[in-house]
């Protein structure tokens, strides 16, 4: 396949499956030869990597969870056995909440995003606004990789600080906006207010989820051409929307199957499975990566002239993590900024929406004669998760015990 491949349509559907196997027998030798994870996983399945030449020989091999990754770093630092190079050769690393390290290889467009933003519409000269964030954690780096691979000119706008976002992205003359849809949402309410009023032209959206009724208000409300892309710290662009914007296009480098979550057999097309990702990468092999994530393949061809297969969506999660504001939030980071307090008896966070945009409540039940602080509370978990939460002191027997740590209330 050709680099003109990554931003055109594909040719045709042999050409794509005899890609996809090619891409799967070079991903599980590189894992063989440079993940110790990968090796291990393939030696105790009693698989020989030489043998696995297609997709359908994936089968044999288990599935890596993505919640197994912390506890995996932990006992093998620092990244679990699963990098593919020595760490003086990566270019950055980053840490995601779990908490995961996650490494960026020596080399442009790492995560492979250019394809979703090309499909947008970006293009060499255009001014994109890029509202990830740039500390921390991977999400602005890897937008503004494939930005630079496409020739866009980045402002690195990061979060927060919305007006003053606007008003910068107005004086540039940015025409595009990378990041999660709430967030241009609050940015386009304070262009109305600009004198004259400004709006984006084209946006790539990704990290949270977007309802019809958003996408409508975003399009038709403020005139954005808008486009969702999906997918992860660990195993990068894995699908995007092509201007027919019905499903998610499989992005060309890597294999993604959907799989029955508890014995990891590909499921029907059609069925709602698990998100599972294979790609041929010498910095980060992944051999049948777990992302947590639910969604299910359309069965009819796009008629955009792709041959690759599409995600109908994102359908819900496997894994514990819940996504708040384009962040992961975990129990375990609960658990990490709460528990060692000794005045904390129960806690339960809970996820809802107001209006379109997330909000993390946290409950808190003192221990009895504890006298706790819900701004100080509020201050340590949200510097565990990274994500702004607020603490309401409720009555001892409020939270039922045994109940879950972490709760998404929301109407996805």
């Amino acid at each position: 396949m050709s680099d003109r491949a990554l931003y055109t349509p594909l040719e045709a559907d042999p050409e794509w499956e005899r890609h996809q196997d090619d891409l799967t027998h070079r991903a599980v030798v590189i894992g063989a030869e440079r993940s110790r994870e990968v090796r291990g996983r393939l030696h105790g399945a009693g698989v020989d990597p030489a043998a696995v030449r297609s997709v359908a020989d994936l089968a044999g091999i288990p599935v890596l969870a993505k919640d197994r990754i912390p506890d995996l770093q932990a006992a093998d630092p620092p990244f679990g056995g699963m990098l593919g190079v020595p760490v003086a050769e990566l270019r950055r690393i980053f840490q995601s909440p779990g908490p995961i390290l996650d490494p960026e290889g020596d080399r442009p467009d790492f995560w492979r995003m250019a394809p979703a933003l090309w499909a947008a519409g970006f293009r060499p000269g255009q001014v994109a606004l890029n509202t990830f964030s740039y500390h921390l954690t991977p999400g602005a780096h890897m937008l503004d990789a494939g930005l630079r691979e496409v020739g866009c000119v980045v402002i690195p706008g990061g979060v927060g600080n919305s007006a003053a976002q606007m008003a910068l992205a107005a004086q540039a003359g940015a025409g595009a906006y990378v990041g999660t849809p709430q967030f241009l949402l609050t940015l386009l309410e304070h262009g109305a207010e600009l004198s004259p009023p400004f709006s984006f032209e084209r946006a790539l959206v990704t990290g949270a989820p977007l309802p019809d009724a958003l996408r409508s208000e975003l399009q038709d409300g403020y005139g954005v051409d808008l486009f969702q892309a999906y997918g992860t710290a660990d195993a990068g662009l894995l699908g995007y929307e092509c201007p027919r914007k019905h499903g998610w296009h499989v992005e060309p480098r890597v294999v993604v199957e959907i799989v029955e979550p508890a014995s990891g057999a590909a499921v029907a097309p059609g069925e709602t499975g698990e998100v599972v990702v294979t790609s041929p990468n010498d910095a980060y092999p992944l051999v049948r990566f777990g992302t947590g994530d639910l969604s299910a393949f359309l069965s009819e061809p796009c008629d955009c002239g792709r041959a690759s297969p599409r995600l109908v969506g994102f359908l819900g999660r496997v894994g514990e993590g819940i996504k708040v504001r384009g962040m992961f939030v975990h129990p375990r980071q609960l658990a990490a900024a709460l528990s060692a307090n000794r005045g904390v008896a129960r806690y339960q966070g809970v996820v809802t929406a107001d209006g379109h945009r997330d909000v993390l409540t946290v409950s808190v039940e003192a221990a009895p004669g504890a006298d706790l602080d819900a701004d100080a509370l509020a201050d340590a978990v949200s510097l565990e998760i990274k994500v702004r939460a607020a603490v309401d002191l409720v009555p001892p027997g409020t939270i039922r015990d045994g109940g879950p740590p972490l709760v998404d209330a929301r109407d996805l």
